[in-house]
């Protein structure tokens, strides 16, 4: 099939489901639900993040012709990616590194606002990579980014060995996560992988497997449990932390500690979909035309990050950090629109408390500095 020809919405989820359908075959009948979340999001060409259906915007289909299914943090007001830039610039001198890493650029908004504010900084980067899977995003990202076009590269991984100061807005929240369920009560309750099959009617059903597979706390309760387990966001850390000799990485994210995350009451977990600024949780349906996500265990980062010789250079949510760096500062002149704007990103009942910030740095590279996100309001201990 010539994906390329694969524009309109019908075809994407059409020509994605054959893919799934052909997927679980081959796999003998079912496929573990992080397989087909892989499947649903990055198969190149039909996946959501690799086709060129709109993605990211304030609002949703036939508003202002935007089209977009959510917003983040850097659509909502450049005053984000410009306080972030204080920490970004602070990272770089102290670690003694002068190229920027950011993975899932979106847009490219967030790569406009630091290279702008590091250039006002006089700390603008030699290099400013952006590692996206997505080609049309990539036209959207050099269009955006025209004016640093000196500065700013692509690439498709890691290299074996780099250095810099990494950035992940939104990233790991979209990695492929396996789903449990337990079936009973704490004591005599059975787990299950949940995966996915193919109905008589040819529809995606869900469908269990008894498995041996654990979340990493014990769920008290009679009550049947299901949650997400996240060795690919865990494995993509260690890998990070292999191949990151000098600087440091901070990631935001939406997402809790281990002892929220599994905690008894959030018996149907936390996966989510998003499409048109609404949200539903069947990622069985419209496939290609929805991001599927599922919140972060910053617990099992912070401990991936460690077992692998990182540091964690601080914890805290996005409001503390946005504020560590001087978000009032920066905002001394903005108006009335752009503070209300403001808010949604550092209040409690909005992102501000939802969305976390967390640090990590090589050993050597986290000695001798203290990232001024993480000043005041450290949750580190409660990881």
């Amino acid at each position: 099939m010539n994906t390329d020809t694969v524009n309109q919405p019908g075809s994407v989820t059409s020509a994605l489901l054959e893919r799934v359908a052909e997927a679980i075959r081959e796999a003998g009948g079912w496929l573990p639900f992080d397989r087909f979340m892989a499947i649903a999001l990055y198969e190149p060409g039909l996946g959501y993040y690799t086709n060129a259906t709109p993605k990211f915007g304030q609002m949703p289909e036939g508003v202002a012709g935007q089209g977009s299914d959510f917003v983040t943090a850097p659509e909502l007001s450049p005053l984000f990616g410009h306080t972030l830039a204080r920490q970004v610039a602070q990272a770089l001198a102290s670690t003694q590194t002068d190229e920027v890493w950011e993975f899932g650029a979106g847009t490219g908004a967030l790569a406009l606002q630091l290279l702008d504010a590091l250039t006002a900084l006089g700390q603008a980067p030699r290099r400013y990579t952006i590692v996206d899977l997505s080609g049309s995003l990539r036209e959207r990202q050099r269009a955006t980014l025209a004016r640093h076009a000196d500065r700013v590269v692509w690439a498709d991984r890691l290299p074996a060995v780099f250095d810099g100061v990494v950035i992940g807005n939104e990233v790991l929240d979209a990695m492929p996560v396996q789903l449990l369920r337990r079936v009973g009560g704490q004591d005599e309750g059975t787990w299950h992988e949940r995966g996915v099959a193919l109905a008589h009617d040819g529809r995606l059903a869900w469908a269990d497997r008894p498995t041996a597979l654990r979340p990493p706390l014990a769920v008290e309760g009679p009550h049947d449990y299901l949650t997400e387990i996240h060795p690919q966001g865990e494995a993509f850390v260690r890998t990070l932390a292999e191949r990151l000799v000098r600087g440091a990485a901070f990631f935001i994210d939406y997402g809790f500690p281990e002892a929220e995350y599994y905690h008894p009451q959030r018996h149907m977990g936390t996966l989510i979909c998003h499409r048109a600024h609404r949200s539903d949780d069947d990622p069985l349906t419209d496939l290609g035309l929805k991001d599927i996500t599922a919140h972060v265990n910053f617990t099992g980062i912070a401990l991936a990050a460690q077992d692998a010789g990182m540091a964690v250079l601080g914890y805290t949510s996005q409001g503390r950090f946005l504020i560590n760096c001087g978000l009032l500062e920066v905002a001394k002149d903005a108006g009335s629109r752009e503070n209300a704007m403001l808010s949604k990103l550092v209040n409690e009942h909005e992102m501000g408390e939802l969305f976390k910030v967390i640090g990590l740095a090589p050993l050597p590279s986290a000695e001798g500095w203290n990232p001024m996100g993480f000043a005041t309001g450290d949750r580190t201990h409660r990881l």
